[in-house]
């Protein structure tokens, strides 16, 4: 439980570095080009919106989490999102460490 919220807070300091990027279509452009390194898709958004993006982050061989709900990435970076993509190295390796 401890992991998960430092997890949220890492994605608050990763908004404020301007190291994220949110919304479906941005988010799809970025895992395209392989820009982003990690993937956060809310828990309670669609099944058919979660598949689209776990067979995405597969096949580019990008890292995804389901386990927060859209209201928990919300409140961590500021804005109402249900998928939101880390665009650095270290705060996307910081995560999986503590997502372990």
């Amino acid at each position: 439980m401890e992991n998960k919220k430092k997890v949220l807070q890492m994605l608050g300091l990763a908004r404020r570095a301007n190291k994220l990027t949110t919304g479906d279509e941005n988010v799809l452009k970025k895992i395209r080009t392989n820009k982003t390194y990690f993937v956060f898709v809310a828990s309670d958004c669609s099944e058919t919106t979660l598949k689209k993006y776990t067979d995405k982050c597969q096949s580019y061989n990008i890292t995804m989490n389901s386990s927060f709900t859209q209201i928990e990435l919300s409140n961590a970076i500021g804005i109402q999102r249900k998928i939101v993509a880390v665009d650095d190295s270290g705060f996307s390796r910081k995560i999986t460490l503590l997502l372990e």
